[in-house]
């Protein structure tokens, strides 16, 4: 039995035809214009998902690139005032062993107790070291000065810092601990080769021209430039191994970059082409509509 096609059902399939044409150049001209083809969830519902995990995860890599810059911002400003410091006391030792000699007059002890003083000042100076404003050998107690004597402290070398470690978030459940504490690196107050118990010590030999008292102090200038070396040295690995980490968050942003691109941005060549084709195709469908739906009762009547 044949099908009897009406007008109406002609002009149905017709507007419809040419409305899914029309919705398909307008969906590529919007992503042309865009330059992304998932400008709303229904366009992509699957790659929505994937896209809006791939942005999680660049702000998450992006927050703890921010973290490995301040890491390595913190341990290079330690790394410097701590080769700075053991210069001092390469310096300070060469004056102990002039000091030491018994040929020295008091004179002479005097000008070396000078700059002893003098080198000691600028320990404190570097002990009291800070960067974006946090002290970087106080512990946790970072915006407090570590080396700052008051009405009940009036020796340096009575000062213990805070050994607190200080971390940053440098990955997902990693932490960094980015600190050495001036207690570890100066010494305690404990400890005989606290730098400044033992400058103090030196002072006073050198003051009195006891030169068995300054050639004594050769051994806790010795342990203590040994201890200096070793926390430098421990500066020095977590430098490396917070590179290395910004190394991986760096390829990482790169890699969920492209996946990122892939799933939302346009492919603009193709999508020119497509749209210049669709566009002919819907020219082509009006002028042949037009002729076709101008037919009437009367054309076949003549």
């Amino acid at each position: 039995m044949s099908i009897r096609v009406t007008s109406s059902m002609m002009n149905t399939q017709l507007l419809s035809n040419l409305n899914r044409n029309n919705y398909s150049m307008n969906k590529m001209e919007n992503q042309i214009s865009t330059g992304r083809k998932i400008n709303k969830p229904s366009d992509d519902p699957v790659g929505v998902t994937y896209a809006l995990r791939y942005r999680s995860d660049l702000a998450s890599n992006e927050q703890y690139q921010t973290s490995t810059d301040a890491a390595i911002g913190w341990l290079d400003t330690t790394d410097t005032n701590m080769a700075q410091a053991t210069d001092v006391m390469h310096r300070i030792k060469d004056l102990t062993i002039q000091g030491a000699t018994g040929t020295v007059p008091q004179a002479g002890l005097d000008a070396i107790n000078q700059e002893i003083q003098e080198l000691k000042a600028y320990l404190v100076d570097i002990g009291n070291m800070q960067i974006r404003g946090k002290y970087i050998f106080n512990g946790q107690q970072y915006d407090q000065a570590p080396y700052q004597l008051s009405d009940t402290v009036t020796d340096y070398a009575a000062i213990n810092p805070d050994t607190a470690a200080v971390e940053y978030s440098i990955g997902d459940g990693v932490t960094f601990r980015m600190n050495t504490s001036g207690s570890e690196f100066f010494g305690t107050s404990t400890e005989p080769d606290n730098v400044f118990k033992l400058l103090d010590d030196l002072s006073a030999a050198l003051a009195s021209g006891d030169t068995a008292g300054v050639s004594a102090q050769l051994v806790n200038i010795e342990s203590r430039t040994t201890k200096m070396l070793a926390s430098q040295t421990e500066v020095g690995a977590r430098t490396n191994r917070v590179e290395l980490v910004q190394n991986r968050l760096t390829d990482g942003n790169l890699n969920l970059t492209t996946l990122q691109s892939k799933v939302e941005d346009a492919d603009i060549a193709s999508l020119l082409i497509q749209a210049t084709s669709a566009q002919t195709i819907y020219q082509a469908a009006l002028k042949s509509s037009a002729q076709i739906m101008s037919t009437s009762l009367m054309d076949y009547m003549r």
